[in-house]
């Protein structure tokens, strides 16, 4: 084995113990900052808090018309060139400039509507205009994150997400406590600006002799046009695929609520809230720091397999044990986070809980089309196919199985993304797993069979002795594992 293997590995693993544990402190520092909001704004005050955050991030997200990603993988395959790294930031910046402007100007021209729509009344549209400075202040700082996450600069990105969650806290809890309500939007311009300040700062440190001009002679982007319509091109898919997702996760809201009531609704949104939570401290580190990587040898079928299965190896060994963990106490994760009113989410939580595990393994292989540029394909698989098969599976299931079926759905949905990823990527790309891969696949079902099973039994003692016991063999032997492939 080559000196670069284990070396990727312990990069792999690097990015994801930053992200990771930076993703946790975001938890626990949003856990304190919802503390103070529910103290000084009360449960209207936090009403109004997600309205304009949800809004602001709505709006921001359509606005910047999905170009991040594309802007990340284009810096990612080209930065060892400062020619067309210099093209690359120029036009960026100019393009940005122009979606960040229309994205506040129409936050303030529609204003007086938007306040209508989001509390029934025109009183906050003066907010909703003052909002318009961090929808234009967020949308600049989404292009600047993304050419830091293609420079590959994962130390800046983890301190970036540090910043974002401190100074949300800082500036947000003493304006909170002096103007009430007021405070809620000046303390998102003041996140934004400062968000704005620390991209802008980090991102001229990180590339050197490229100038940043936001403002040449003239504001056009017809001598950039291969490289805008490449970014447009895959943006506009992105927010697509966005808008897709969104509207299958309403309907399938929608049908629980119809089939079942409100209840179940609230007790499927619970379980999702905590795996989402737990896969968050894995899978951040993959948009922040595999894709980059991934973008960066997509040239190469063969380097592109390594990279992909090593970081299947990793993700997956990670993600085993703290999967089983959460199947095993998630009656005590309920208590600790519900009421006593949502112990009937526990065998849902611990079936999603396999679902997420199983994720580790489809998404990985997912991201091959887009650093191909293969838009068509990836439209076709992750816009649409993976959408309606969530919506199918889940929908299935609940009809089926009632509300663990959900669980069934996902861990049906999963599985067949696996499949559907391999067959796809083996056709198109040659793509393979290799031994470690087909390993860590294993251990991955082996280890989710096992412990669904266990959590099935009758016997409370037996029940909870099985699974204890099975999540330290999974601890111990994702250490072993890991261990082995760092020194190998």
């Amino acid at each position: 084995m080559s000196s670069e293997k284990p070396t990727q590995y312990r990069s792999i693993l690097k990015g994801i113990s930053l992200f990771g544990g930076v993703k946790v402190f975001e938890i626990l520092i949003n856990l304190i900052r919802g503390k103070f909001v529910a103290l000084f704004l009360g449960p209207e005050g936090m009403g109004v808090n997600a309205i304009f955050s949800n809004s602001t991030t709505t709006l921001s997200q359509l606005s910047s018309l999905g170009l991040n990603l594309a802007i990340a993988k284009e810096v990612a395959v080209r930065k060892g060139d400062k020619g067309k790294l210099q093209e690359i930031i120029e036009v960026t910046l100019r393009l940005t400039l122009l979606t960040a402007l229309a994205g506040g100007v129409v936050c303030v021209l529609f204003s007086a509507w938007l306040s209508e729509l989001s509390f029934g009344t025109d009183a906050y549209r003066w907010q909703f205009m003052l909002l318009g400075i961090a929808v234009f202040l967020f949308v600049s700082n989404g292009s600047r994150l993304a050419m830091l996450q293609g420079l590959h600069e994962v130390k800046r990105l983890s301190r970036a997400s540090l910043v974002g969650s401190v100074t949300g806290l800082l500036a947000g809890v003493p304006l909170y406590w002096l103007f009430g309500i007021h405070g809620i939007v000046p303390a998102i311009i003041i996140l934004a600006l400062s968000l704005h300040i620390f991209y802008t700062v980090n991102l001229r440190k990180s590339v050197t002799g490229v100038s940043f001009r936001t403002f040449p002679a003239k504001l056009s982007l017809k001598g950039d046009t291969p490289l805008v319509k490449r970014l447009l091109s895959l943006g506009i898919i992105l927010v697509a695929g966005d808008v897709i997702a969104n509207i299958c996760n309403y309907l399938l809201i929608i049908f629980v609520r119809e089939s079942g009531g409100l209840d179940s609704v609230g007790l499927y949104q619970s379980s999702a809230s905590v795996t989402n939570q737990m896969a968050s401290v894995v899978f951040a580190a993959m948009a922040m720091d595999y894709f980059p990587r991934l973008s960066a040898c997509s040239a190469d079928n063969e380097a592109m397999m390594l990279t992909v299965n090593r970081q299947t190896e990793i993700t997956t060994w990670v993600l085993l044990p703290l999967s089983l963990l959460l199947v095993a106490v998630s009656p005590l994760v309920i208590s600790l986070l519900f009421t006593s009113e949502f112990e009937e989410a526990v065998p849902l939580l611990r079936l999603m809980s396999i679902g997420v595990l199983l994720k580790a393994l489809s998404i990985p292989m997912g991201y091959i089309s887009i650093v191909k540029e293969n838009k068509r394909l990836y439209f076709r698989m992750e816009c649409i196919f993976a959408n309606l098969l969530t919506l199918a599976a889940l929908g299935g299931g609940y009809l089926l199985f009632g509300l663990d079926g959900l669980g069934w759905g996902m861990i049906a949905e999963q599985g067949t993304l696996i499949v559907v990823y391999y067959i796809v990527n083996r056709r198109l790309y040659d793509y393979r797993f290799s031994a470690g891969a087909a390993r860590a696949l294993g251990a991955a079902i082996a280890g989710g069979a096992l412990i669904t099973a266990e959590s099935l039994m009758a016997d409370n003692t037996l029940r909870i002795t099985a699974m204890a016991a099975t999540t330290v063999a999974a601890i111990g032997i994702s250490i072993y594992m890991l261990r082995n492939i760092l020194k190998a």
